[in-house]
């Protein structure tokens, strides 16, 4: 995507500084700048403190990560032991556990003089395939907007809620939901999204609305508790969300606050769709409230707050009464029977059709 008239993928290797470089989500919206990732402790760092997020995104982190660790220590001990500090950093979002399944199939066969060099090579190709795999998504997400749109007569706008940021930024180019978000604007469909702000971590507020603003899509930021009452008033046609993982039968884990999206949606009678690229999807999980572990982060996120005042100098500041304690678990499990259909870069399915989507790995 573009930003400021020049083109971006969230990461990429640097060749003349011999790292993968990313854009820091911790500077955005106020801030454009870039992290180097030189090693696996500098990725494992990236990811834990959310300068790099969005299941796909951290995967690639990762993959980066294990290719720069081979560098400097490529024996079959080294492999192992760098994959499962990396593995280690995120717990809920299954790309992260499939990129690096991969990698260790493509590189455990391997003499260790060969496996810097492949690991590179392999992060690099899944790189591409992440936007082959999101460009997709867009594609065909793209005729749920324009039913929207036919069914309004072709009057007035298509409104869209979506939750947490699941654009470009979270992943390495398009993004997933909001790839046919995207893909409707650039066709000239009058898209409109209602940006969850999407508390605490405001992915939505900071991320998804600087994406939109960046595209020239017309969005709107709302408070997360906002949703239900515009579906009520008849101001959302659909809702699209990302994921972070996905079960066999569709259960689906994604930033906390997306369950309450989906029962309101479900009660109001308006779609929600979940945009997922297959390595989301975890053949070996069935029941997703039982399965799929939650990651509880730190409710410092939760007390405080960091933002910009009238002068544009920035501050931390405490939101919740002192000495009050707080508990933060960073995403929830929205039941399949609550969503009407899965958007993958092979086409729209339901959920009892997912176990038959051909993948990789």
């Amino acid at each position: 995507m573009k930003i400021h008239g020049r083109h971006y993928r969230s990461i990429w290797w640097d060749r003349e500084a011999e790292g993968a470089r990313l854009i820091n989500q911790l500077a955005l919206p106020f801030a454009f700048e870039t992290l180097l990732i030189r090693s696996p402790d500098d990725a494992a760092q990236a990811i834990r403190s959310m300068a790099v997020r969005g299941a796909p995104l951290i995967s690639m982190a990762a993959a980066y990560g294990l290719a720069l660790g081979l560098r400097q220590d490529a024996s079959d001990a080294a492999l192992e032991q760098t994959a499962a500090m990396l593995l280690a950093t995120r717990p809920t979002a299954v790309n992260l556990r499939h990129v690096l399944e991969t990698a260790l199939q493509h590189l455990r066969p391997l003499a260790p003089a060969q496996r810097p060099a492949a690991a590179l090579d392999l992060a690099a190709e899944l790189a591409d395939e992440d936007v082959a795999l999101c460009r997709a998504i867009g594609e065909h997400g793209l005729p749920l907007i324009e039913a929207a749109w036919a069914a309004k007569g072709q009057q007035g706008r298509v409104n869209i809620l979506t939750h947490c940021n699941a654009g470009w930024l979270a992943t390495v180019d398009w993004g997933t939901a909001l790839a046919p978000i995207y893909a409707a604007h650039d066709r000239g469909i009058p898209v409109h999204v209602w940006v969850d702000e999407t508390r605490p971590r405001n992915q939505g507020a900071l991320l998804t609305a600087l994406e939109l603003g960046w595209h020239g899509v017309p969005h709107t930021v709302v408070a997360d508790n906002a949703g239900g009452h515009l579906m009520q008033q008849g101001q959302v046609d659909l809702c699209l969300v990302g994921a972070d993982r996905v079960t066999r039968r569709g259960d689906t884990a994604n930033k906390i606050g997306t369950y309450l999206k989906a029962l309101a949606a479900f009660d109001n009678g308006i779609g929600f769709h979940v945009a997922l690229p297959t390595p989301t999807l975890d053949l070996r999980m069935d029941d997703g409230l039982r399965e799929i572990p939650i990651e509880e982060r730190s409710a410092d996120e939760l007390l405080w707050v960091t933002g910009q005042d009238a002068a544009q100098q920035t501050h931390t500041v405490r939101i919740v009464a002192p000495g009050s304690p707080a508990a933060n678990p960073a995403f929830d499990v929205t039941p399949a029977r609550l969503i009407r259909s899965f958007i993958t870069e092979h086409g729209i399915v339901a959920p009892a059709q997912l176990a038959q989507l051909p993948r990789r790995g």
